[in-house]
C-alpha cells in the first residue's frame, strides 16, 4: 500500500495509539513515526517494540513537520495538546483523534487549525482493560467498527486518507455525523459504563447479616460490574464532554428500570415476563 503520510506524531502513545501506530509500521503507510508522551518509562517501551522511530516529551519538537497528528489523549486534553503542536506541523497537516465523544472534539478543535488543515475526527469502537505501549496490539482494531465523523475541516482527502490508514487495521470503516455518534454511544457504550459502576458502587459496603453480599456474587456479578474497573481519567473526560446525549441515554434506561419496579411492587409475573423476554430479544441480537 503507498504511503500516505511523511510523518505521523502520535500524542499519547498507548494501548490506541500504539496499536495504530503498529500497523502504520507494519503496513508501511507512514514515513517516520514521532511519539510524544508524558513519561519517558512508556515511549522508551514504545521504542523497544518498534511502534516509533523517535519520541518527544516536548510537543513543539515532537510535532514539528509533521503531516498527520494523532491525539491519542484523554479527550479534554485533546485542546491543550492541539495548542501546543499546531504551529509546528506541516501547513497542510491532518489532525485526527481516537476519543469516544465527537461532537465536542470538533467544536474544539477546528478553530485551532491553521488555513490549510484539517480536521477528521474519528472513533475506534474497540479497547481493553489495559494501558500503556505494552498493551498495543496490531489486531486491536480487526473486525471492530471504526466511526469517522467528519466536520466542517475535514476535506475529501485527508478523510480518504484516514479511512484508508484504518481499514488497514482491519475495522470496519464508516461516516457519521459526530451529534448521531454521541447519542448512539452514549446508549450504547456509555449508559453501560454508568450501570456497572453504579451497581458496583451500590454493593461496595453492603451487608446482609453481618456478610458482604457481593461475596456471594458468581459470573454474573463479576460480569455487570467488569467496566467498573475502567480508568477514571477517560470516563470523566466523556462525563463533562457527552453530558446531554449521556442524560437522554439514562433517562431511557430509568424509564424501564421503573417498569421493573412497578411490576415487582404489584407483583406482576406476566408483565415481568414480557419485559424479561424484551431484555433477552436485545441481547440475542447481538450475539
Amino acid at each position: 500500500m503507498a504511503t500516505l503520510f511523511k510523518q505521523m506524531t502520535i500524542a499519547g502513545v498507548g494501548l490506541i495509539g500504539g496499536s495504530l501506530a503498529m500497523v502504520a509500521r507494519r503496513e508501511g503507510l507512514v514515513g517516520t513515526i514521532v511519539g510524544f508522551g508524558r513519561t519517558e518509562a512508556n515511549l522508551d517501551i514504545a521504542r523497544a517494540r518498534g511502534m516509533i522511530d523517535s519520541a518527544s516529551r516536548d510537543p513543539a519538537q515532537a510535532a514539528a513537520g509533521s503531516d498527520l497528528l494523532v491525539l491519542a489523549v484523554p479527550i479534554l486534553s485533546m485542546r491543550a495538546t492541539l495548542e501546543k503542536m499546531v504551529d509546528h506541523l506541516a501547513p497542510d497537516a491532518v489532525v485526527t483523534d481516537v476519543g469516544s465523544v465527537k461532537g465536542w472534539v470538533v467544536r474544539e478543535l477546528e478553530p485551532l487549525l491553521k488555513p490549510s488543515m484539517s480536521l477528521v475526527a474519528v472513533h475506534p469502537v474497540a479497547g481493553r482493560e489495559t494501558t500503556g505501549a505494552r498493551s498495543a496490539d496490531d489486531a486491536l482494531f480487526r473486525d471492530h467498527r471504526v466511526i469517522v465523523t467528519p466536520g466542517p475541516r475535514s476535506t475529501e482527502p485527508a478523510l480518504r486518507s484516514i479511512e484508508k490508514l484504518w481499514a488497514a487495521t482491519g475495522a470496519r470503516v464508516e461516516r457519521m455525523d459526530p451529534e448521531l455518534h454521541d447519542a448512539l454511544l452514549a446508549r450504547a457504550s456509555h449508559l453501560p459504563q454508568i450501570l456497572s459502576s453504579a451497581l458496583a458502587a451500590s454493593l461496595l459496603d453492603e451487608h446482609v447479616g453481618g456478610l458482604w453480599a457481593a461475596e456471594f456474587g458468581a459470573g454474573g456479578l463479576r460480569d455487570t460490574t467488569r467496566l467498573a474497573a475502567s480508568s477514571w481519567e477517560m470516563w470523566r473526560d466523556i462525563f463533562v464532554t457527552n453530558r446531554e446525549a449521556l442524560k437522554a441515554a439514562m433517562k431511557l434506561f430509568a424509564g424501564t428500570f421503573e417498569e421493573f419496579q412497578r411490576m415487582i411492587d404489584a407483583g406482576d409475573i406476566d408483565a415481568l415476563q414480557n419485559l424479561f423476554e424484551r431484555g433477552r430479544r436485545m441481547r440475542e441480537r447481538i450475539k
